[in-house]
């Protein structure tokens, strides 16, 4: 069965969160929790997505150096999220010590929450990614450098475009998790996202997981939105 479309709660707040969840009161949801929203409201917020019913995908990106990873992941085991996340350019210790941490901080009888790392934003173009990163090579080779570097460490899996997922599946393997942000519904405006497709090419591409965020959040129908995502994600 494939893994639920995994919904970008970027709001400014928890009420506006509360008053978008309650079009979803009869559906349990796949929904990413990202910087804004926990820097501002906290951990409690995470204990009431839970509460919800909700998976949540903690998307706090972290990159420092390997002991400071490991220690913040130690903490944010114990929200019991299901999937966190790194930059992949932190390096291979930077990232067995984010396993490390995980596994350490996982409470006694709960699952350790996912890792995945990002590769290139789905933001960055090539053109930026060489002048401004000094990466020499095309943007897909730099994205399947840094996935077979996450899977080398133990990683779950990474974030990638759509535009890369199959290369890393037929490179790596069918269970590594391919996460695809960057999705929108025909018509839906880019927004800042350079590298974007609809969820059913991101099927046919070959992801794992589609993050939609302003297609669904911004939708004057959230929840027939997201069962059109949820849809074309599901074709075959």
């Amino acid at each position: 069965m494939r893994a639920k479309p995994i919904v970008a709660l970027d709001f400014s707040s928890k009420n506006e969160m509360v008053q978008f969840l309650q079009s979803f009161e009869e559906e349990s949801l796949y929904v990413k929790v990202g910087m804004e929203l926990f820097y501002k409201e906290g951990p409690s917020l995470l204990s009431y997505v839970k509460d919800c019913g909700h998976e949540i995908f903690l998307d706090l990106k972290l990159h420092d150096i390997p002991n400071t990873v490991y220690s913040a992941m130690k903490v944010l085991a114990q929200f019991e999220v299901d999937m966190v996340n790194v930059h992949a350019a932190g390096g291979l210790e930077m990232m067995r010590a984010a396993i490390k941490g995980l596994e350490e901080g996982t409470l006694a009888g709960q699952k350790r929450p996912k890792i995945i790392a990002v590769t290139q934003l789905t933001s960055t173009s090539e053109e930026q990614m060489q002048e401004e990163q000094l990466i020499d090579k095309p943007l897909k080779d730099s994205v399947l450098h840094y996935a077979a570097l996450a899977q080398q460490a133990g990683l779950d899996g990474v974030v990638c475009s759509a535009l890369e997922a199959r290369e890393i599946r037929n490179r790596l393997n069918e269970s590594f998790l391919r996460v695809t942000p960057g999705i929108r519904l025909a018509g839906d405006v880019a927004d800042d996202q350079k590298r974007i497709v609809g969820p059913r090419e991101a099927n046919e591409l070959g992801s794992t997981h589609i993050v939609v965020g302003r297609s669904i959040t911004k939708a004057q129908n959230p929840y027939a939105s997201y069962k059109q995502v949820n849809l074309e994600w599901e074709m075959n």
